[in-house]
């Protein structure tokens, strides 16, 4: 591409100059003046595609910063984050439409499924006991069966009949049954962290794991559901937890980030597992921590729920989404939970730190933008001498406070106000520089990549300012933005791509399903009146050979009925249904899934 930066070449500086003065010490200011200015032209944006969408009208309350829209009537979803008992035996399911004969494997899939145990309750959505579920298909026909994860979190509540293992929005109180001095002194110890892995499923050296953001993984039979396995992190490196979104190399390489807190402050570790087992019992053997990086706040490290991963860099994005560890460690003490610890700080900037996964060597140039919160990436990948950067991202970060279980719970005009305060998410692009060095002009946009509206702009020696572009068009706000984005991962992540797929948010879960073609910014969507699908995965068809030929899985769940979830069959291309598993039992709103495709 003309005028593209090759590694250690020059930016063609053709660009209008944004700020005459650069100097390392002025780019504090710099950041304020360009918050100040570029918020308020975000707000104005938000303003005025509300005001013209009638889905999502500019809220009357505008001065109340934190109202987003002003939505009303949302029906109640509260039989989706209802307790069930699980289904360990496989039940056959009542085929609707046709399952494509090819399909050939399991839909695996994670979440809360238990909110109260014995007369207590959960307090936060992500508290509630790991329920995984397997829809086996083979020939046209699903069965369905579920399992509690065995865990020792499970096992201490079941035989106490009480939470006796503090959760990310609960805390657990002292044992009745000691006395009051014993009940005192339980307030000093250090929480223990929990190992209720009810996020996702991963694989690591081709076995399947559920996995939540403590150091406990449970290694988990995905025939049986049955777990067979406890693994703890900590046993191996130095780190005290993980996130539950890997990223896998084709060789099966498999890299993710853990933080640890040691004397000298917090530390964010990008973390790398080989890609194969020397025995048959090993389980994380051979991981190793690439690099470190340490908090700019020592005792106030980021919260990240994922990371991105183009073809030879990790991108880990230091959100001002933070957790104040003095806080989270004396939370028993005070009665506390992790949830109290974690705040939004919208007067920091977002910051991307880019590692090379072959030498483990961070970037010395750091690009920052906006305050935004993002837990999910859709993609990454290197071109022309740029990373394109794709990934779900809101101008909020405050969201996690508002998932209680309460709040879910809720109808009528609260549920409504629970909904209107949440920031709505988007896609976004950023196009990151590669070859930043002296000769890279500064006070311009170095993206000069064609139809691009994302800009870079060198500020200082070592500081990039990006600003996104919008992946989607204005008719997304109609459906209240995108989370959950996946791809066809296998073939194109890391890779230039053209399709991602996601759900709406027109209410607080999912309630649509979205494509989104980036060539074009055009989009599909399923939707049914009361049902509320889960993230969709996508799986290739056996003789692919366009990126969308394969078929989309979600679950769908539909609250205003009993035992009338199922499993929806799309076809990814054309977006219409193909079929349905209905299951006869119900099923909670969950998380996260993946496909285990069986030869």
């Amino acid at each position: 591409m003309e005028g593209a930066s090759q590694p250690g070449g020059r930016y063609k500086a053709e660009c209008q100059p944004w700020r005459n003065n650069s100097t390392t010490e002025e780019f504090e200011d710099l950041d304020t003046a360009t918050y100040s200015r570029e918020k308020t032209e975000v707000m104005d944006s938000i303003t005025h595609q509300q005001s013209n969408d009638p889905g999502l009208k500019k809220s009357k309350s505008r001065k109340n910063i934190n109202h987003f829209t002003d939505v009303h009537g949302l029906p109640s979803i509260e039989k989706i984050v209802t307790s069930v008992e699980d289904t360990p035996e496989p039940i056959t399911t009542n085929i609707i439409g046709k399952i494509p004969e090819w399909i050939n494997g399991s839909f695996l899939r994670n979440g809360p499924g238990k909110f109260e145990i014995g007369n207590q309750k959960f307090n936060h959505w992500f508290d509630g006991m790991a329920l995984l579920h397997q829809f086996k298909i083979s020939n046209g026909q699903v069965t369905y069966k579920s399992r509690f994860l065995s865990s020792d979190s499970y096992q201490s509540n079941k035989e106490h009949n009480r939470i006796t293992v503090s959760e990310f929005g609960t805390v657990n109180m002292p044992d009745p049954c000691k006395n009051f001095f014993q009940r005192f002194l339980s307030r000093f110890e250090l929480p223990k962290p929990t190992d209720n892995a009810n996020v996702s499923f991963v694989t690591y050296k081709g076995d399947y794991y559920v996995s939540t953001e403590t150091n406990i993984m449970h290694k988990v039979d995905p025939e049986t559901l049955e777990t067979t396995k406890r693994v703890d992190w900590s046993k191996f490196i130095a780190v005290n937890g993980a996130t539950a979104h890997p990223h896998t190399e084709p060789d099966g390489t498999t890299y993710n980030m853990g933080n640890s807190y040691t004397s000298k402050g917090a530390y964010y570790n990008i973390i790398r597992v080989p890609p194969t087992k020397e025995t048959a019992e090993e389980t994380l053997e051979g991981t190793t921590v690439l690099c470190t990086i340490p908090s700019v706040d020592k005792s106030k490290p980021a919260y990240y729920h994922s990371f991105a991963m183009s073809e030879n860099y990790v991108v880990f994005i230091e959100q001002p989404i933070k957790m104040n560890l003095l806080k989270i460690v004396t939370g028993k003490l005070r009665g506390k939970t992790i949830a109290d610890g974690i705040y939004w700080d919208p007067k920091l900037n977002t910051i991307f730190h880019l590692i090379h996964k072959k030498t483990g060597k961070v970037s010395s140039v750091k690009y920052f933008a906006l305050p935004m919160s993002t837990f999910h990436q859709i993609n990454a990948y290197e071109e022309d001498g740029f990373l394109v950067l794709d990934m779900c991202a809101s101008d909020d970060g405050q969201a996690i406070a508002n998932y209680n279980v309460q709040n879910l719970r809720k109808s009528g005009e609260a549920l409504d106000e629970v909904y209107n305060t949440l920031c709505r998410v988007f896609p976004r692009r950023f196009i990151l520089p590669l070859s930043v060095n002296e000769d890279t002009p500064y006070d311009c946009n170095l993206n000069n990549r064609p139809d691009s509206t994302a800009t870079s702009m060198r500020t200082a020696k070592d500081k990039v300012f990006c600003t996104h572009e919008d992946l989607h068009g204005e008719d997304l706000h109609q459906y209240g933005g995108l989370e959950f984005p996946q791809i066809n991962y296998g073939k194109y992540n890391t890779h230039p791509y053209r399709y991602f797929y996601g759900c709406g948010f027109r209410h607080l879960v999912g309630d649509t399903l979205i494509k989104m073609d980036l060539h074009g910014k055009h989009m599909k969507v399923w939707e049914q009146p009361g049902l509320y699908p889960s993230e969709p995965i996508f799986v290739p068809s056996p003789d692919a050979k366009e990126e969308d030929d394969g078929v989309i899985l979600s679950v769908v769940i539909t609250p205003n009925k009993d035992k009338s979830t199922f499993l929806l069959v799309l076809d990814a291309k054309t977006f219409e249904e193909l079929g349905r598993a209905v299951v006869p039992v119900n099923i909670p709103y969950g998380f996260h899934g993946t496909f285990n495709a069986t030869a």
